[in-house]
């Protein structure tokens, strides 16, 4: 493994990996600087499910009342009436049976696919493709849709998609660390609040385990939940 520059170990020092409130773990993430460039700040928590069991994974999508700070790239699968609308919506393609043709040739470009129900029997031939990407549409996420032209803006603008990994836990990009502390604030609460909303009935016991915050080249910072 590499090791840390003296910067990243000094920045590490600052944590002692002491549990403090969310309001200080956000300073304390704005405060390093070991990268010359605006770092994503992410949330990650740990969350008490049984990933083995389908009724407990956790994924889907969400609009945090602030943003993230980029722009995503999005393709749409939708019938030829709506091509147009989807892409004045911000999706860098649209369509359906060119655009799955383009996608089993290779070019992935994109960060987000959104499908109509109606196309999703073309679209399904992806998967292979697309599911080990993270990519492919899900009603479970809010990219099957029926409200494409709408689903198309909000991610766009930075709607975020989520789910657990093998390990019950799940990683979201809350904002940039140039974000006012308020906002990362915002966001963060909005996701947790999220997460919450949408325990599995079957999870038993302490369902939020620990929750922690970084920035792309920053130690994390372990929040009291």
């Amino acid at each position: 493994m590499a090791l840390k520059g003296k910067r990243y170990r000094a920045e590490a020092e600052k944590t002692n990996d002491e549990l403090v409130d969310l309001a200080v773990a956000i300073d304390r993430i704005k405060s390093f600087s070991s990268a010359k460039f605006d770092q994503t700040v992410e949330c990650v928590l740990h969350l008490g499910i049984d990933p083995k069991h389908a009724d407990q994974l956790i994924r889907g999508s969400i609009s945090l009342p602030h943003g993230i700070g980029k722009k995503k790239k999005v393709v749409a699968f939708c019938d030829d009436s709506q091509i147009e609308e989807a892409k004045a919506a911000g999706a860098i393609e649209a369509g359906c049976d060119e655009l799955v043709k383009k996608i089993t040739d290779g070019w992935l470009d994109f960060d987000v696919a959104i499908a109509s129900p109606r196309v999703m029997g073309k679209v399904g031939k992806l998967g292979r493709v697309l599911g080990p990407q993270g990519k492919m549409p899900s009603p479970k996420n809010g990219t099957i849709t029926a409200k494409l032209v709408e689903a198309v803006a909000e991610f766009v603008a930075g709607k975020v998609e989520f789910r657990n990994d093998s390990g019950g836990n799940v990683h979201v990009i809350v904002g940039k660390q140039s974000f006012e502390k308020e906002k990362l604030i915002d966001n963060t609460n909005a996701f947790v609040a999220h997460i919450k909303k949408i325990k599995p009935a079957s999870s038993k016991g302490t369902y939020i385990k620990k929750m922690s915050m970084s920035a792309t080249m920053s130690p994390s910072v372990i929040v009291n939940v």
